[in-house]
């Protein structure tokens, strides 16, 4: 059926002579108008009407269907239709009314404003369809001037521009928190400078509704001096060193970098953003982003500068947990450094263990994480000993069994000093102390655990102890021979060590050969 037909013989009344007024050049992204009418006048002469008109600089780029079915497929192809002209009676009585429900039920568009124009209002009463339907504007046709219709179309831009704006500070809020609970998972600087720069070229991509690959890097300067690189991404990627050394950046980034380092506040700059991370420690951080458009607005400048203040307050938290991790770290080396320094031995010993350890933690597919914990908690493994008498633990020649015995408690021993720490590196560093001495058959001590019931680290490091104290000199032996030091663990593959890790152990042979030549004993 046709909508209207009477009313449009009378085009003069349906576009009156009031007319809008004259608007400045348009400029930028184009508004995308939808007109749903199945009369061909209606469109053209929309299209005439409106041709000249401008909204904050912009046109319009309109698009037309003839029916609501072809309506629903021009919006999946254009979801960023800004409003709908439609008309009510067209294929059916209700067409127009059905497309508004298809449109805000079932395509879920709410941000699109729809304005009804009909010619025969007896079909659609207006109280009714304002109520029942989720439509921004209602218009007779015969009562419809030019210049009611620049009126109406200007109202629903400015509504649907608003409701972008709404979205678009719902999206940046929502990368905000996401961004802000990822921060604190990184485990270094320079991971989180890798997720922070991420972050920012997806919130700098917000204004197009898309996550963006963008080029960009992630700097460190701790003093006055060069501005290293930490994370990069994009054609950036390649450089890993400062800025000076790559040579993909250009000078006049390096001057924009030294000026927002000097001013410490970012800024936009020909197109690209650099964002000023504020920290008290170590210096400064900033972020590069190249080519990000010329469309900044306040908006999207109060959203990177507020997610930029966050970032520096997680960079000086990473900064004071790594300076406590490291403390850590270094307090467990130099104890285990004290241990074997009593015991007569060599400082080397605990350095030759926690590198063979890390390339076995490697090899048999712990993350990252853990073999950290194990090259950083091996070294407490004898930590135990210092309860044992200087009488035995220096003595020359073999143990009776009974100090034997007394020996063999400086697993429990270490286990009960370490244990009590709430710290997660001391934590696996009293599992090491009280395992490192389990062997694969159930023979060994203080529990005679078997096979996994031993955790990973205590077999890694019941290896890697033996085969450097069997090939280093102590006070109650000479060292051996490697080869010979070697057929000892095949020969107690299944007996002693997880038959696994032995055979690791000769597919990195080469590596720890190495780690023995570098930290070799010198005497």
């Amino acid at each position: 059926m046709v909508d209207g037909s009477s009313s449009f013989d009378n085009d003069e009344l349906f576009f009156a002579d009031e007319t809008p007024e004259e608007v400045g050049g348009v400029k930028g992204k184009l508004w995308k108008v939808l007109i749903v009418d199945d009369e061909d006048d209606v469109h053209s002469t929309t299209r005439l009407v409106l041709d000249d008109f401008s909204f904050e600089g912009s046109g319009l780029e309109f698009l037309s269907a003839y029916s609501a079915e072809e309506a629903v497929a021009v919006l999946k192809d254009h979801p960023d239709v800004a409003v709908i002209l439609l008309d009510v009676v067209m294929e059916t009585n209700h067409a127009g009314l059905e497309l508004v429900k298809t449109i805000r039920e079932e395509m879920k568009n709410t941000m699109v404003r729809i304005i009804l124009r009909t010619g025969q209002p007896g079909q659609a009463p207006e109280r009714q369809v304002i109520v029942e339907y989720d439509i921004n504007d209602y218009k007779h046709k015969a009562e419809l001037t030019a210049q009611r219709l620049f009126t109406s179309l200007f109202s629903a831009l400015r509504s649907y521009r608003d409701l972008q704006v709404i979205e678009q500070n719902r999206k940046g809020l929502k990368h905000i928190i996401e961004a802000s609970g990822s921060l604190f998972k990184q485990q270094s600087v320079g991971r989180l400078a890798q997720g922070v720069l991420t972050q920012v070229i997806s919130l700098i991509g917000l204004r197009d509704s898309v996550y963006v690959e963008g080029d960009g890097v992630a700097v460190s300067s701790p003093d006055k001096g060069n501005m290293r690189i930490i994370a990069s991404t994009g054609k950036y990627s390649v450089c890993n060193a400062s800025i000076e050394e790559c040579g993909v950046i250009s000078e006049r980034t390096k001057e924009q970098l030294e000026r927002v380092r000097e001013q410490g506040c970012g800024c936009f700059a020909n197109n690209d953003y650099i964002g000023y991370l504020p920290t008290h420690q170590k210096g400064s951080h900033m972020l590069y982003v190249e080519n990000c458009g010329n469309e900044f607005s306040e908006q999207d400048e109060d959203l990177l500068k507020i997610f930029s203040d966050n970032v520096g307050v997680a960079f000086d938290n990473i900064y004071l947990n790594q300076e406590i991790l490291d403390t850590q770290k270094e307090i467990v080396r130099m104890l285990g450094e004290v241990v074997e320094f009593r015991s007569k031995e060599t400082a080397f010993h605990v350095i030759r263990v926690s590198e063979i350890a890390r390339i076995l933690g490697i090899a048999v597919g712990l993350d990252a994480m853990q073999v950290d914990e194990l090259y950083y908690a091996s070294p407490m493994h004898d930590v135990g000993k210092i309860g044992i008498p200087d009488s035995i633990l220096l003595k020359p020649g073999k143990l009776t069994p009974e100090e034997m015995n007394i020996m063999r408690s400086h697993t429990e021993i270490g286990y009960n000093i370490l244990r009590a720490s709430n710290r997660k590196l001391l934590k696996a560093a009293a599992t090491i102390a009280h395992e490192h001495h389990e062997y694969w058959d159930g023979s060994g001590y203080p529990q005679g655990l078997k096979g996994d019931e031993i955790s990973i680290a205590g077999r890694i490091i019941c290896i890697t102890d033996v085969f450097d104290a069997l090939c280093s000199d102590r006070i109650y032996k000479q060292s051996w021979e490697v080869d010979r030091a070697l057929e000892f663990l095949k020969s107690h593959r299944e007996t002693m060590f997880d038959p696994g890790l032995v055979d690791l152990f000769f597919e990195n042979l080469d590596k720890i050969m190495q780690i023995r030549e570098k930290y070799k004993d010198d005497f």
